[in-house]
C-alpha cells in the first residue's frame, strides 16, 4: 500500500482529525516563510516585531509591518491546499484547523473552524481600549494608525515577540490535540515553540501523525507515522482524491 492510499484510509476511518499548518502551506500563495532560505528575517530586522520596540518606536515598526504584511502579503490568495482543507471540513473529514499562520487564507478558502495560534493580520487591535478594527477600513498611509474610538495606537492582532499565545486559541488547540485520532501536519518545520508541541501532545494521546512537507522536518524521524513528501497543493489534492476512492 503506498503512503497516499494508507493516509487516505487512516483519515477515512478517523472520528476526529485536525490539520496543523505552518508557513509552508502558504508559500505557494506567494507568502515567504519567516525563517530559512529566502525567509523574511533574512531581509528585515526582527526587532520591528518586538513588543517593547513597537511601543517605543511605533512609526518605525509600522513602516516595516506595512511593507511586509499589507503591501506584500495582502495581495495573496488561497491556494489549492487551503481549498482542499475547506472541502475536507465540509465533508466531515476534518474537524478543525490549528494554524500558526496569520494570513487568514484558511478562512478565505472557506474553512469555518480555524484556531489561530499566532493571531490574524487582517485585524488591528487598539493598545488602549482593546477595540478590534478591520485593517481594510483603516488608512495605513498615515503611520502609526490610530483607533477610531479613542485615538490610541493600533497594533496588528497577531503575536509579537514578547507576547503570549491568545488564551482562546491555545485552549481550543490543546483540546483538539487531546481528542484527535489523526493530526495532519502540513508545511511546518516544528521549530516554533510552543506551537511545535501540538503534534507531540496529539501523539501522546494516541493520534496518528500524517506529515505533508517538501523536505523532512523536526517531526519526520521522531513523530511522523506517514510522511508524504511534496508540495502541499499537489499532495493534498492527491490525498483527497484517494479518500474519495476509499
Amino acid at each position: 500500500m503506498n503512503e497516499i492510499k494508507e493516509a487516505a484510509k487512516v483519515i477515512k476511518e478517523s472520528n476526529y482529525t485536525f490539520a496543523f499548518t505552518g508557513a509552508g502551506i502558504s508559500v505557494e500563495s506567494g507568502i515567504p516563510p519567516f525563517r530559512g532560505e529566502n525567509g523574511i528575517w533574512g531581509k528585515y530586522d526582527p526587532k520591528v516585531l518586538e513588543l517593547g520596540f513597537f511601543h517605543q518606536s511605533p512609526e518605525e515598526s509600522w513602516k516595516v509591518i506595512r511593507e511586509i504584511f499589507y503591501a506584500y502579503f495582502g495581495k495573496s490568495l488561497p491556494n489549492k491546499s487551503h481549498f482542499t482543507l475547506a472541502e475536507m471540513e465540509e465533508k466531515n473529514l476534518l474537524q478543525c484547523i490549528v494554524t500558526q499562520n496569520i494570513d487568514n487564507l484558511h478562512q478565505e478558502a472557506g474553512s469555518r473552524i480555524v484556531h489561530e495560534f499566532h493571531g490574524n493580520m487582517k485585524k488591528l487591535l487598539c493598545t488602549k481600549c482593546g477595540k478590534h478594527h478591520d485593517v481594510m477600513k483603516i488608512n495605513l498611509e498615515r503611520l502609526p494608525p490610530q483607533c477610531e474610538n479613542c485615538k490610541s495606537l493600533l497594533k496588528p492582532d497577531f503575536i509579537f515577540f514578547g507576547e503570549g499565545i491568545p488564551p482562546g486559541a491555545y485552549k481550543k488547540s490543546m483540546e483538539a490535540a487531546q481528542k484527535a485520532e489523526v493530526v495532519l501536519v502540513i508545511g511546518t518545520t516544528g521549530e516554533v515553540m510552543p506551537a511545535a508541541q501540538i503534534p507531540y501532545i496529539a501523539k501522546q494521546n494516541g493520534a496518528k501523525v500524517i506529515e505533508v512537507n517538501t523536505k523532512p522536518s523536526n517531526y519526520t524521524a521522531s513523530l511522523t507515522d506517514i510522511y508524504l513528501e511534496g508540495k502541499a497543493t499537489e499532495v493534498m489534492g492527491e490525498l483527497l482524491d484517494a479518500i474519495k476512492r476509499e
